[in-house]
């Protein structure tokens, strides 16, 4: 009987050191995947932004989505701020209409908002365009069937699903390129955005942009506005207003024929659009002073005037809450705001000192 006994006892051991083995060998895996993917956290950080939704614990009664004419030029500060918006802008680099949609999606997971504001610019695009920005948008959600369905939709040529499930095929050659970044990031990040907002206080004014060229057909592209059509479903399914907007930057060029393709969509869903082109002298925007890249976006000083004047129209429009006379929200609010000031703060200092940001500023911030 000992030596069944003893033999039992060994075969436990035996088994345990095995579930060890296979457990420690599944860790070691998983850490240099998080070790190896990149983590936005300097120079390009509009990878980070996806993600950070995920953290953000405020109710938002309106969600934008779109590329950098979204996240670039609506301060959400200033939207609460003045209005008392609570709003997040599920914005990233290039963002294709249909990862709008499936983001539209993932976002109705956890919440529904009462306006959705999408920006009109990537509906040119009716195909996908390049893997280094699908990453910045997919690599950063949830993963769900709307993550899966974003990514199958995305795929350029040469990409792989299991790519995306498991990163570290994807990023296991990038020892070369590994930084102290991804060392200090590799379990907590830093913030890149305020609600989704990305903040620039430097200035360069507008500068002329090339001539337009002529285009062999001015057609948007069926796949786009096919999902165009499933964001306005997806909205009307859950009693959401759907605002179609441009914003007022000028470059990359935006075409008359386009403008009327989309006003008839909107027309015909009786839905408004708002072309902001056309509207930059009543926003009071000053390109001289008010963009920090020549024009293609505004900075800080144009972000808030576009906030404000968006934010007249959201809570004329729409029956919003005041989320300043929420006292649980406003706490939560407050913390973004002192973030938000300690960002402008950090990056003003760094160009009274360099004549440039160096590093965004977020380093500066004490955490």
């Amino acid at each position: 009987m000992k030596k069944v006994k003893g033999f039992s006892l060994y075969k436990v051991y035996v088994v345990s050191c095995i579930v060890l083995g296979i457990a420690a060998a599944f860790f070691g895996l998983w850490f240099l995947q998080k070790l190896l993917v990149p983590k936005y956290q300097r120079g390009v950080v509009e990878g980070a932004m996806i993600a950070e939704y995920y953290d953000s614990e405020e109710p938002h009664e309106v969600i934008f989505l779109g590329d950098c004419e979204v996240y670039e030029n609506i301060s959400t500060v200033a939207l609460y701020r003045d209005y008392g918006i609570s709003s997040y802008i599920r914005g990233s680099a290039q963002q294709l209409t249909w990862q709008s949609y499936y983001l539209l999606e993932d976002t109705l997971r956890y919440e529904t908002p009462r306006v959705v504001v999408f920006n009109v610019l990537a509906l040119k695009y009716g195909e996908p365009q390049s893997e280094s920005y699908n990453r910045m948008t997919l690599d950063g959600m949830a993963w769900s069937s709307s993550k899966w369905n974003a990514i199958e939709a995305s795929m350029t040529e040469g990409e792989n699903m299991i790519d995306y499930v498991f990163p570290i095929l994807r990023y296991h050659s990038r020892w070369n390129e590994l930084t102290r970044t991804d060392f200090e990031h590799v379990f907590q990040r830093d913030r890149v955005t305020i609600n989704g907002y990305y903040m620039r206080t430097d200035i360069l004014p507008e500068a002329e942009f090339p001539s337009s060229m002529p285009l062999a057909d001015y057609t948007l592209p069926e796949t786009s506005m096919e999902y165009l059509e499933m964001m306005f479903d997806l909205c009307r399914e859950n009693d959401i207003e759907f605002v179609l907007i441009k914003a007022p930057t000028l470059y990359p060029y935006w075409y008359e024929e386009w403008d009327d393709q989309v006003r008839e969509f909107a027309d015909s869903h009786h839905i408004p659009y708002i072309n902001y082109i056309q509207l930059r002298d009543q926003i009071g925007l000053d390109m001289t002073t008010d963009t920090y890249d020549a024009g293609l976006h505004l900075n800080l000083a144009g972000a808030e005037k576009f906030a404000d004047y968006i934010g007249r129209y959201l809570v004329i429009n729409y029956d919003l809450t005041d989320y300043r006379e929420v006292p649980e929200v406003a706490r939560l609010w407050e913390d973004d705001i002192q973030f938000y000031d300690q960002l402008r703060d950090a990056q003003n200092a760094e160009l009274a000192e360099y004549g440039e940001l160096r590093s965004w500023g977020a380093n500066a911030i004490e955490n």
